[in-house]
Parts: C-alpha cells; structure tokens; sequence
C-alpha cells in the first residue's frame, strides 16, 4: 500500500502495482527531462490545468523511478496504465501536490 504521508502514489502497469514518490534525486531528473523550465511552471501547469501528456508521462516516469523502479520513458509508453489518461494525469497531480504538501503537524 502507498503511504500518502511519505508522498507515495499506487500506480498499475500491465496489471502490477507500483509506489511512486518523487524523491529529490527524482525531482531533478524531472526538471531535466520536461526541458522547460522549473518545477513551480510544472506545478502552475497542473494547477491551471494547462499540463500536457508529456509533463504526465515524464511526472510519472520520475515519480516511479523515485520509488526503484528501472524503467525509462519509453518503457512507460509500452505498458497499459490501469485507469488509462485520466488515471495517469490524477497519479501525476498527486505526486506533485504530495511532494510539495508537507505532512499534517503530528504534535511534536
């Protein structure tokens, strides 16, 4: 099981679940790849929803790396992502929204 409060995300490929979580090795992967700009353009985008498939794929490819898997982006354009577009898209704005959340305060 995901563990929200740890910025993690479940995600099916081909049937097989997944944890993805953007780590800051996996937000810098991110920022390279998407090539335009920095990570608050990419939260702005997501937020005016004026994100493309491209910022979803590379979001999950570094949110999926993030939490060990190997694969690259061409990888992910091969599988089938339970829930399809729509799916794909609520996993990415999760993983952004629970990457720059910080945790409820536990009162310590």
């Amino acid at each position: 099981m995901a563990n929200p409060w740890a910025g993690e995300v479940a995600i099916s490929l081909d049937g097989r679940r997944h944890v993805a979580r953007l780590t800051l090795g996996a937000l810098a992967e991110l920022e390279e790849a998407l090539e335009t700009g920095t990570l608050i353009g990419l939260v702005e985008r997501f937020e005016s929803g004026r994100f493309s498939s491209r910022d979803v794929l590379m979001l999950i490819v570094a949110g999926l790396r993030g939490g060990g898997w190997q694969g690259s982006a061409d990888d992910l354009r091969a599988v089938e992502i339970g829930g399809g577009p729509v799916e794909a898209a609520q996993v990415a704005a999760r993983l952004l929204a629970r990457a720059f959340t910080p945790p409820a305060e536990t009162g310590r």
